[in-house]
Protein backbone atom coordinates (compact mmCIF):
# COMPACT_ATOMS: atom_id res chain seq x y z
CA UNK A 1 0.00 0.00 0.00
CA UNK A 2 2.82 2.35 0.89
CA UNK A 3 4.60 1.56 -2.39
CA UNK A 4 1.40 2.30 -4.30
CA UNK A 5 1.09 5.63 -2.50
CA UNK A 6 4.69 6.52 -3.36
CA UNK A 7 4.11 5.62 -7.00
CA UNK A 8 0.95 7.74 -7.13
CA UNK A 9 2.75 10.70 -5.56
CA UNK A 10 5.62 10.33 -8.03
CA UNK A 11 3.23 10.17 -10.97
CA UNK A 12 1.46 13.28 -9.68
CA UNK A 13 4.76 15.17 -9.46
CA UNK A 14 5.73 14.09 -12.97
CA UNK A 15 2.29 15.02 -14.27
CA UNK A 16 2.53 18.45 -12.66
CA UNK A 17 5.98 18.98 -14.17
CA UNK A 18 4.76 18.02 -17.65
CA UNK A 19 1.72 20.27 -17.29
CA UNK A 20 3.85 23.24 -16.27
CA UNK A 21 6.69 22.59 -18.71
CA UNK A 22 4.80 21.77 -21.88
CA UNK A 23 1.34 23.30 -21.40
CA UNK A 24 2.40 26.37 -19.41
CA UNK A 25 -0.21 25.77 -16.71
CA UNK A 26 1.11 27.53 -13.63
CA UNK A 27 0.17 27.87 -9.99
CA UNK A 28 -1.58 31.12 -9.14
CA UNK A 29 -0.99 32.93 -5.85
CA UNK A 30 -3.81 35.14 -4.61
CA UNK A 31 -2.36 38.31 -3.02
CA UNK A 32 -4.15 40.28 -0.32
CA UNK A 33 -2.50 43.54 -1.38
CA UNK A 34 -1.36 44.86 -4.75
CA UNK A 35 2.17 45.96 -3.87
CA UNK A 36 3.53 43.49 -6.43
CA UNK A 37 2.09 45.55 -9.30
CA UNK A 38 4.61 48.11 -10.50
CA UNK A 39 3.33 51.40 -11.91
CA UNK A 40 4.95 54.68 -12.96
CA UNK A 41 5.47 57.24 -10.21
CA UNK A 42 2.25 58.87 -9.01
CA UNK A 43 -0.06 56.05 -10.16
CA UNK A 44 -2.06 54.03 -7.65
CA UNK A 45 -3.98 50.77 -7.95
CA UNK A 46 -6.76 49.36 -5.80
CA UNK A 47 -9.36 46.62 -5.99
CA UNK A 48 -12.67 47.87 -7.38
CA UNK A 49 -14.42 44.46 -7.27
CA UNK A 50 -13.39 41.06 -5.94
CA UNK A 51 -14.54 37.44 -5.66
CA UNK A 52 -15.33 37.13 -9.35
CA UNK A 53 -14.29 33.56 -9.98
CA UNK A 54 -10.52 33.51 -9.75
CA UNK A 55 -8.48 30.34 -10.27
CA UNK A 56 -5.69 28.55 -8.44
CA UNK A 57 -4.19 27.69 -11.82
CA UNK A 58 -3.27 29.85 -14.78
CA UNK A 59 -3.96 27.95 -17.97
CA UNK A 60 -3.80 28.86 -21.67
CA UNK A 61 -6.75 30.88 -22.95
CA UNK A 62 -9.50 32.43 -20.85
CA UNK A 63 -9.55 31.81 -17.10
CA UNK A 64 -12.76 31.74 -14.99
CA UNK A 65 -12.94 35.38 -13.89
CA UNK A 66 -14.28 38.65 -15.38
CA UNK A 67 -13.73 39.51 -19.02
CA UNK A 68 -14.87 42.64 -20.93
CA UNK A 69 -16.58 45.61 -19.29
CA UNK A 70 -18.87 48.47 -20.30
CA UNK A 71 -19.73 51.70 -18.45
CA UNK A 72 -23.25 53.09 -18.66
CA UNK A 73 -25.10 55.54 -16.39
CA UNK A 74 -22.63 55.29 -13.50
CA UNK A 75 -22.75 51.51 -13.65
CA UNK A 76 -19.97 49.14 -14.65
CA UNK A 77 -21.19 46.01 -16.43
CA UNK A 78 -18.84 43.03 -16.66
CA UNK A 79 -19.17 39.66 -18.37
CA UNK A 80 -18.53 36.60 -16.19
CA UNK A 81 -18.41 33.65 -18.64
CA UNK A 82 -17.77 30.91 -16.09
CA UNK A 83 -21.00 31.74 -14.24
CA UNK A 84 -23.01 32.67 -17.32
CA UNK A 85 -23.75 36.11 -15.92
CA UNK A 86 -23.50 39.81 -16.57
CA UNK A 87 -22.76 41.63 -13.30
CA UNK A 88 -23.63 45.31 -12.68
CA UNK A 89 -21.64 47.45 -10.24
CA UNK A 90 -23.41 50.71 -9.45
CA UNK A 91 -21.45 53.82 -8.50
CA UNK A 92 -24.27 56.32 -8.19
CA UNK A 93 -22.42 58.61 -5.78
CA UNK A 94 -19.46 58.73 -8.18
CA UNK A 95 -16.81 57.99 -5.56
CA UNK A 96 -15.16 55.33 -7.77
CA UNK A 97 -16.31 52.54 -5.45
CA UNK A 98 -19.26 50.17 -6.02
CA UNK A 99 -22.43 51.07 -4.10
CA UNK A 100 -24.06 47.76 -4.97
CA UNK A 101 -23.57 44.58 -6.98
CA UNK A 102 -26.43 43.15 -9.03
CA UNK A 103 -26.88 40.29 -11.47
CA UNK A 104 -28.02 42.05 -14.62
CA UNK A 105 -28.75 38.75 -16.41
CA UNK A 106 -27.93 35.08 -15.76
CA UNK A 107 -28.38 31.73 -17.49
CA UNK A 108 -26.11 32.68 -20.39
CA UNK A 109 -23.60 30.56 -22.33
CA UNK A 110 -20.14 32.03 -21.82
CA UNK A 111 -21.08 35.71 -22.17
CA UNK A 112 -18.03 37.76 -23.12
CA UNK A 113 -19.19 41.32 -23.74
CA UNK A 114 -22.13 43.70 -23.43
CA UNK A 115 -23.01 46.85 -25.38
CA UNK A 116 -25.93 49.28 -25.21
CA UNK A 117 -28.05 51.08 -27.77
CA UNK A 118 -31.25 52.87 -26.78
CA UNK A 119 -33.41 50.59 -24.63
CA UNK A 120 -31.49 47.47 -25.61
CA UNK A 121 -28.52 45.72 -24.06
CA UNK A 122 -26.65 43.52 -26.56
CA UNK A 123 -24.85 40.49 -25.12
CA UNK A 124 -22.43 38.32 -27.09
CA UNK A 125 -22.46 34.69 -25.96
CA UNK A 126 -20.41 31.88 -27.45
CA UNK A 127 -23.21 30.65 -29.73
CA UNK A 128 -25.39 33.72 -30.26
CA UNK A 129 -26.00 37.43 -29.80
CA UNK A 130 -29.07 38.41 -27.83
CA UNK A 131 -30.61 41.71 -26.82
CA UNK A 132 -32.61 42.38 -23.69
CA UNK A 133 -34.30 45.33 -21.96
CA UNK A 134 -34.09 46.77 -18.47
CA UNK A 135 -37.46 48.49 -18.49
CA UNK A 136 -37.33 50.04 -15.03
CA UNK A 137 -33.63 50.98 -15.21
CA UNK A 138 -32.75 49.13 -12.02
CA UNK A 139 -29.79 47.37 -13.65
CA UNK A 140 -31.62 44.05 -13.62
CA UNK A 141 -32.80 42.95 -17.05
CA UNK A 142 -36.24 41.43 -17.67
CA UNK A 143 -35.61 37.92 -19.08
CA UNK A 144 -38.98 37.91 -20.85
CA UNK A 145 -37.67 40.67 -23.18
CA UNK A 146 -34.76 38.56 -24.50
CA UNK A 147 -34.52 38.36 -28.28
CA UNK A 148 -32.04 36.05 -29.98
CA UNK A 149 -30.94 38.04 -33.01
CA UNK A 150 -27.88 36.20 -34.38
CA UNK A 151 -26.66 32.57 -34.23
CA UNK A 152 -22.90 32.05 -34.05
CA UNK A 153 -20.66 29.03 -34.70
CA UNK A 154 -19.00 27.32 -31.73
CA UNK A 155 -15.66 25.56 -31.06
CA UNK A 156 -12.15 26.94 -31.36
CA UNK A 157 -11.77 30.45 -30.02
CA UNK A 158 -15.00 30.98 -28.11
CA UNK A 159 -14.85 34.66 -27.14
CA UNK A 160 -17.39 36.85 -28.93
CA UNK A 161 -17.18 40.62 -28.71
CA UNK A 162 -20.08 42.89 -29.67
CA UNK A 163 -19.83 46.67 -30.03
CA UNK A 164 -22.22 49.36 -31.23
CA UNK A 165 -20.44 51.71 -33.64
CA UNK A 166 -22.23 54.45 -35.57
CA UNK A 167 -25.62 52.78 -35.17
CA UNK A 168 -24.54 49.32 -36.30
CA UNK A 169 -23.73 46.13 -34.42
CA UNK A 170 -20.18 44.82 -34.89
CA UNK A 171 -19.22 41.30 -33.78
CA UNK A 172 -15.71 39.79 -33.62
CA UNK A 173 -15.42 36.02 -34.07
CA UNK A 174 -12.09 34.26 -33.63
CA UNK A 175 -10.87 31.31 -35.67
CA UNK A 176 -11.90 27.71 -35.14
CA UNK A 177 -8.26 26.55 -34.96
CA UNK A 178 -4.67 27.57 -34.38
CA UNK A 179 -3.99 27.88 -38.10
CA UNK A 180 -6.20 26.53 -40.91
CA UNK A 181 -8.29 27.53 -43.88
CA UNK A 182 -11.77 28.15 -42.52
CA UNK A 183 -14.80 26.55 -44.13
CA UNK A 184 -17.16 28.87 -42.23
CA UNK A 185 -16.59 32.25 -43.82
CA UNK A 186 -17.61 34.27 -40.77
CA UNK A 187 -14.81 32.82 -38.64
CA UNK A 188 -11.75 35.07 -38.15
CA UNK A 189 -13.80 38.13 -39.15
CA UNK A 190 -15.60 41.14 -37.80
CA UNK A 191 -19.22 41.15 -38.86
CA UNK A 192 -21.28 44.33 -39.28
CA UNK A 193 -25.02 43.86 -38.69
CA UNK A 194 -28.21 45.84 -38.43
CA UNK A 195 -29.29 46.36 -34.84
CA UNK A 196 -32.02 43.75 -35.20
CA UNK A 197 -29.49 41.23 -36.53
CA UNK A 198 -31.43 40.62 -39.74
CA UNK A 199 -28.72 41.70 -42.14
CA UNK A 200 -25.01 41.06 -41.61
CA UNK A 201 -21.97 41.48 -43.81
CA UNK A 202 -18.27 40.82 -43.37
CA UNK A 203 -16.67 44.13 -42.43
CA UNK A 204 -13.08 42.82 -42.28
CA UNK A 205 -11.39 39.41 -42.40
CA UNK A 206 -8.10 37.64 -41.79
CA UNK A 207 -8.27 38.37 -38.05
CA UNK A 208 -7.29 35.22 -36.18
CA UNK A 209 -8.59 36.28 -32.77
CA UNK A 210 -9.59 39.90 -32.26
CA UNK A 211 -10.75 39.72 -28.65
CA UNK A 212 -11.49 43.44 -28.31
CA UNK A 213 -11.87 46.44 -30.59
CA UNK A 214 -12.87 50.07 -30.05
CA UNK A 215 -13.65 53.22 -31.99
CA UNK A 216 -11.50 56.28 -31.34
CA UNK A 217 -11.67 59.55 -33.26
CA UNK A 218 -13.63 57.88 -36.05
CA UNK A 219 -11.26 54.92 -36.48
CA UNK A 220 -11.58 51.32 -35.27
CA UNK A 221 -8.63 49.72 -33.50
CA UNK A 222 -8.41 46.07 -32.49
CA UNK A 223 -6.07 43.56 -30.91
CA UNK A 224 -5.21 40.30 -32.65
CA UNK A 225 -3.53 37.17 -31.31
CA UNK A 226 -1.14 35.43 -33.67
CA UNK A 227 -0.82 31.69 -34.21
CA UNK A 228 1.22 29.30 -32.04
CA UNK A 229 3.92 26.87 -33.05
CA UNK A 230 6.50 29.12 -34.72
CA UNK A 231 8.79 29.54 -31.71
CA UNK A 232 9.31 32.25 -29.12
CA UNK A 233 9.53 35.24 -31.43
CA UNK A 234 7.06 34.58 -34.26
CA UNK A 235 4.55 35.61 -35.30
CA UNK A 236 4.05 39.05 -33.72
CA UNK A 237 0.77 39.74 -32.00
CA UNK A 238 -0.90 42.79 -33.47
CA UNK A 239 -2.73 46.06 -33.08
CA UNK A 240 -4.74 46.66 -36.25
CA UNK A 241 -6.46 49.66 -37.71
CA UNK A 242 -9.60 47.85 -38.79
CA UNK A 243 -11.20 49.12 -41.97
CA UNK A 244 -14.01 48.03 -44.23
CA UNK A 245 -13.30 45.22 -46.70
CA UNK A 246 -9.68 44.86 -45.59
CA UNK A 247 -7.98 41.48 -45.18
CA UNK A 248 -5.43 41.25 -42.36
CA UNK A 249 -3.78 38.12 -43.66
CA UNK A 250 -4.47 35.19 -41.38
CA UNK A 251 -3.89 32.29 -41.95
CA UNK A 252 -1.16 32.85 -44.56
CA UNK A 253 0.23 36.27 -43.57
CA UNK A 254 1.14 38.05 -40.34
CA UNK A 255 2.62 41.30 -39.06
CA UNK A 256 4.02 43.51 -41.80
CA UNK A 257 2.69 41.25 -44.60
CA UNK A 258 5.07 38.39 -43.82
CA UNK A 259 4.23 35.15 -45.59
CA UNK A 260 3.71 32.15 -43.27
CA UNK A 261 5.51 29.60 -45.42
CA UNK A 262 5.45 27.01 -42.63
CA UNK A 263 1.67 26.77 -43.07
CA UNK A 264 1.19 27.92 -46.65
CA UNK A 265 3.49 25.83 -48.84
CA UNK A 266 1.87 26.82 -52.13
CA UNK A 267 3.99 28.35 -54.90
CA UNK A 268 2.97 31.82 -56.13
CA UNK A 269 3.97 33.99 -59.07
CA UNK A 270 3.89 36.99 -56.74
CA UNK A 271 4.00 37.33 -52.96
CA UNK A 272 0.42 36.61 -51.75
CA UNK A 273 0.93 38.94 -48.80
CA UNK A 274 1.70 42.03 -50.83
CA UNK A 275 -0.54 45.09 -50.47
CA UNK A 276 -3.22 45.83 -51.53
CA UNK A 277 -4.29 42.19 -51.19
CA UNK A 278 -3.39 42.04 -47.49
CA UNK A 279 -3.25 44.80 -44.88
CA UNK A 280 -0.24 44.99 -42.53
CA UNK A 281 -0.60 45.41 -38.78
CA UNK A 282 -0.61 48.95 -37.45
CA UNK A 283 1.72 47.88 -34.63
CA UNK A 284 3.66 44.64 -34.23
CA UNK A 285 3.71 43.44 -30.63
CA UNK A 286 6.03 40.79 -29.19
CA UNK A 287 4.92 37.26 -30.04
CA UNK A 288 2.58 35.48 -27.62
CA UNK A 289 1.93 38.39 -25.22
CA UNK A 290 -1.79 37.81 -25.99
CA UNK A 291 -3.23 41.34 -26.32
CA UNK A 292 -6.89 41.37 -25.30
CA UNK A 293 -8.60 44.56 -24.08
CA UNK A 294 -7.67 48.06 -25.17
CA UNK A 295 -8.68 51.65 -24.45
CA UNK A 296 -7.47 55.09 -25.41
CA UNK A 297 -7.14 57.15 -22.24
CA UNK A 298 -9.72 59.95 -22.46
CA UNK A 299 -9.54 61.43 -18.95
CA UNK A 300 -7.68 64.47 -17.69
CA UNK A 301 -6.08 63.24 -14.46
CA UNK A 302 -3.17 61.30 -15.96
CA UNK A 303 -0.04 63.26 -16.91
CA UNK A 304 0.00 64.72 -20.41
CA UNK A 305 2.18 61.90 -21.74
CA UNK A 306 -0.64 59.37 -21.27
CA UNK A 307 -3.53 61.37 -22.72
CA UNK A 308 -4.68 59.84 -25.98
CA UNK A 309 -2.33 56.89 -25.56
CA UNK A 310 -3.58 53.39 -26.27
CA UNK A 311 -3.56 51.11 -23.22
CA UNK A 312 -3.41 47.38 -24.02
CA UNK A 313 -3.94 44.46 -21.63
CA UNK A 314 -1.48 41.65 -22.39
CA UNK A 315 -3.04 38.50 -20.95
CA UNK A 316 0.14 36.44 -21.07
CA UNK A 317 1.59 33.57 -23.07
CA UNK A 318 1.49 29.84 -23.07
CA UNK A 319 3.54 29.20 -26.22
CA UNK A 320 6.67 31.02 -25.09
CA UNK A 321 9.59 30.10 -22.86
CA UNK A 322 10.14 32.11 -20.77
CA UNK A 323 6.55 33.34 -20.51
CA UNK A 324 5.81 36.87 -21.72
CA UNK A 325 2.98 39.37 -21.29
CA UNK A 326 1.05 39.49 -18.00
CA UNK A 327 1.08 43.30 -18.04
CA UNK A 328 -0.44 46.50 -19.39
CA UNK A 329 1.46 48.53 -21.96
CA UNK A 330 0.87 51.90 -23.60
CA UNK A 331 1.25 52.47 -27.32
CA UNK A 332 1.73 55.71 -29.20
CA UNK A 333 -0.15 54.88 -32.40
CA UNK A 334 1.70 57.63 -34.29
CA UNK A 335 5.27 56.60 -33.43
CA UNK A 336 4.43 52.90 -32.72
CA UNK A 337 6.39 53.17 -29.45
CA UNK A 338 5.44 50.52 -26.88
CA UNK A 339 6.03 51.26 -23.18
CA UNK A 340 5.37 49.07 -20.15
CA UNK A 341 2.83 50.67 -17.81
CA UNK A 342 1.70 48.09 -15.21
CA UNK A 343 3.81 45.01 -14.61
CA UNK A 344 4.29 42.36 -11.93
CA UNK A 345 1.48 39.88 -12.58
CA UNK A 346 4.14 37.26 -13.38
CA UNK A 347 7.21 37.02 -11.15
CA UNK A 348 9.20 34.49 -13.14
CA UNK A 349 7.55 31.41 -11.65
CA UNK A 350 4.11 32.26 -10.31
CA UNK A 351 1.16 33.95 -11.99
CA UNK A 352 -0.40 36.64 -9.82
CA UNK A 353 -3.05 37.69 -12.32
CA UNK A 354 -3.86 38.11 -16.01
CA UNK A 355 -5.28 41.45 -17.25
CA UNK A 356 -8.12 41.25 -19.78
CA UNK A 357 -10.41 44.26 -20.27
CA UNK A 358 -9.70 47.99 -19.96
CA UNK A 359 -12.18 50.89 -19.85
CA UNK A 360 -12.03 54.57 -18.89
CA UNK A 361 -13.59 55.25 -15.49
CA UNK A 362 -13.65 58.34 -13.23
CA UNK A 363 -10.59 59.93 -14.88
CA UNK A 364 -8.71 56.66 -14.45
CA UNK A 365 -8.95 53.11 -15.77
CA UNK A 366 -10.64 49.88 -14.75
CA UNK A 367 -8.87 46.62 -15.56
CA UNK A 368 -10.43 43.16 -15.29
CA UNK A 369 -8.35 40.12 -14.30
CA UNK A 370 -9.87 36.76 -15.20
CA UNK A 371 -7.23 34.78 -13.28
CA UNK A 372 -7.32 36.59 -9.93
CA UNK A 373 -11.07 37.20 -10.27
CA UNK A 374 -10.80 40.94 -9.68
CA UNK A 375 -11.41 44.32 -11.25
CA UNK A 376 -8.73 46.91 -10.49
CA UNK A 377 -8.97 50.68 -10.52
CA UNK A 378 -5.85 52.54 -11.65
CA UNK A 379 -5.68 56.26 -10.94
CA UNK A 380 -3.15 59.08 -10.64
CA UNK A 381 -2.65 60.67 -7.26
CA UNK A 382 0.56 62.27 -6.10
CA UNK A 383 0.95 61.57 -2.37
Amino acid sequence: MRKLLIILVALSVVGLYITIRFFNVRITTQQKDLEFIQLPEGFQIEVFADDLGGSRLSSPGPNPGPRLMELRNDTVFVALPSKGEIIAYEDKNKDAKPDSQKVFLSGLRKPHSIAFQGDWAYIAEEDRVIRVKDKDNDNIAEPETIEKIISLPVAGHWTRTAKIIDGSLYIALGSSCNVCRETDQIRSTIQKCDLDGKRCETFSRGLRNTVDFIQYQGKIYGTDNGRDGLGNTLPPDEINLIEKEKNYGWPICYGQNIHDTEFDTNTYIRNPCMAPFETPALVDLPAHVAPLGLAFYSGRAFPEFYRGKLFVAMHGSWDANPPVGYKIATIDTATKEITDFATGWFNGETVLGRPVGIINFRDGLLVSDDNAGKIYRIFYEVK
